[in-house]
């Protein structure tokens, strides 16, 4: 593997703090995603932030189709000159946020992977998009900060358990498969990052009747953590029923738990007993 230093000299290029890029560089860490990601020959893979093409070839020696989207134009006409030797690959220039994923993806009859060495400044609201468009992918394999992964496998009762939690959990499988050290990359973060793999329930874990209101509920009730549920409800812009302290009590939750310590299924049976 070229120097990502060198490389990057040789282009006149610094690595851009506002676009959070931190350049992989450890090849043991690459193949190990990769074989997370369990990419097969028929196979269509979206990848996000491929930077210097890192990962890029790698993907596209496995894949059916490669289509990576890459916000910096440097980089895009860089990658377009590393991949002419595989006419799989698509390169896109895009902000990965603002990318129209039914139009990005409306050629595939199936869905796709996803392979992300993702800023951490995005991680968190690309996560909810993925989750909002999941009928167009399969499974996801994202490299993102440990903070978040550990967000996204936490359990009910402790302190990183909240929204991002539970919504990633009602629908998929998460798992947290390694943990990358800051020397892996260039210029190495501040934080360690972990790889995460997400695979989608056939079935979401609880019916959600109403979504929307389902989502409500939750980032009303963990907008005041510290307070009581009762309590946090209260302060919500929420429209709630007058008597919603009886219907909590008849559901069997005590309203003088703190929201942190309910399980996804006492959330979907609170959003439902609260609606008006």
């Amino acid at each position: 593997m070229v120097s990502i230093r060198k490389e990057l000299s040789e282009h006149g290029l610094i690595p851009k703090k506002r676009l959070g890029q931190h350049f992989l560089i450890d090849q043991n860490i690459l193949n190990k995603i990769i074989r997370t990601a369990q990419i097969e020959k028929e196979d269509v893979v979206l990848e996000i932030g491929p930077g210097l093409g890192e990962m890029t070839i790698g993907l596209a020696k496995k894949a059916k189709k490669l289509i990576t989207v890459e916000i910096d134009p440097k980089l895009v006409e860089i990658l377009k000159k590393k991949v002419m030797d595989y006419p799989n690959v698509e390169v896109v220039k895009g902000d990965i946020l603002k990318v129209d994923f039914d139009k990005l993806l409306s050629q595939e009859k199936n869905p796709v992977k996803v392979v992300a060495n993702l800023p951490y400044q995005i991680s968190t609201p690309l996560l909810f998009r993925f989750i909002e468009l999941r009928h167009l992918f399969s499974t996801l394999t994202l490299m993102l900060q440990k903070e978040v992964g550990e967000r996204m496998v936490a359990p009910p009762g402790g302190k990183e358990y909240g929204p991002l939690s539970i919504f990633v959990q009602l629908v998929s499988d998460p798992t947290i498969r390694f943990f990358v050290k800051p020397p892996a990359f260039f210029p190495p973060p501040k934080v360690e990052s972990a790889v995460i793999h997400m695979a989608w329930k056939e079935n979401p874990m609880v019916e959600v009747k109403d979504e929307e209101w389902f989502k409500k509920i939750v980032r009303g009730c963990f907008s005041y953590r510290r307070k009581t549920l009762i309590n946090a409800l209260k302060h919500t812009d929420l429209s709630l029923p007058p008597d919603m302290e009886l219907r909590i009590k008849e559901i069997g939750i005590d309203h003088r738990r703190r929201p942190e310590t309910l399980s996804i299924q006492e959330f979907v049976n609170l959003a439902e007993i609260l609606k008006s």
